[in-house]
């Protein structure tokens, strides 16, 4: 996830293909081939010293000799690795796993039918306001309600996976849309790269609500801290326990009367420094 180390692995790998010729593979080669005054521009970025432009990353890519497909992931690496405000990188980041998963999809690393299987965070809202008051499932009052976060045609695009995959159905008497299984049954036969798509669409509603809604209206709190690796099992234990009674209750109260408004319950645990040299403990969290 960092493009100076990609940089330096190219530089490394050309220089090790190169050694044993008259003259190694070396910065000015790739000044030159990217068509750059400067014989140490290469080092410099790799240093942190300088920044690429736009121009430049286009000029790095034909360097190294990429197609298409990965300089545009080259690009977005590079606009996310580079951008100094937090709203914009979780946006770069969203932009750049959105394009590995569709890369990862026509290079059949993927399969296509598991990708279309889990629910956009649209269809899970959709799916949500089941249980809330007053909702009439046309696309343009679902538009209005979801206050402009989606086109008419996602909607439409949503509430079609959701009846043709039998998650709901369509009462003929009411014309409303009625529950008849869970979103997903199987979440273990969903690729984790899905998962993590569909999690950071849900994060990023977060960071929409933390700058357009009234604190009244969200809780948001945070905490920093220094956790040994038991401690750290133990919250992340209890914050999936606390999840599931909080799903538990709610699905309960639904049975006998709807909610007012659908809300975004985030709950996230991560870590934020590695462990320091001569560190006690052992163990390796992926």
């Amino acid at each position: 996830m960092d493009f100076r180390q990609y940089l330096l692995d190219f530089y490394k790998f050309r220089r090790n293909q190169t050694r044993h010729q008259l003259r190694p593979y070396s910065y000015s080669h790739f000044a030159a081939a990217a068509n750059i005054k400067s014989p140490n521009y290469l080092k410099m970025i790799i240093d942190g010293k300088r920044n690429l432009s736009e121009d430049m990353i286009g000029k790095f890519a034909r360097a190294m000799n990429l197609n298409k497909s990965q300089a545009t992931e080259f690009r977005l690496l590079v606009l996310f690795n580079q951008s100094a405000d937090p709203a914009e990188r979780n946006l770069l980041l969203k932009d750049l796993s959105d394009f590995r998963v569709q890369g990862k999809i026509k290079r059949g690393e993927l399969d296509r039918k598991s990708f279309e299987k889990l629910p956009s965070w649209v269809a899970w809202v959709i799916y949500a306001m089941i249980d809330q008051q007053g909702v009439s499932f046309d696309s343009e009052n679902l538009r209005v309600l979801l206050r402009g976060k989606v086109k008419p045609d996602e909607i439409e695009s949503a509430l079609k996976s959701l009846i043709e995959a039998g998650e709901v159905e369509v009462e003929e008497a009411t014309g409303r849309l009625r529950k008849t299984r869970s979103l997903v049954d199987s979440p273990e036969d969903i690729p984790v790269a899905l998962i993590r798509k569909l999690q950071a669409q849900l994060m990023l509603l977060g960071l929409e609500s933390l700058y357009q809604d009234s604190p009244t209206e969200r809780e948001f709190g945070t905490l920093t801290l220094a956790l040994t690796a038991s401690e750290f099992e133990e919250i992340r234990f209890k914050l999936r326990q606390l999840r599931k009674q909080i799903h538990k209750e709610n699905s309960i109260r639904r049975m006998t009367n709807q909610g007012e408004r659908v809300y975004q319950l985030n709950l996230q645990l991560f870590p934020v420094t590695s462990r320091a040299d001569g560190a006690q403990g052992s163990e390796e969290h992926p």
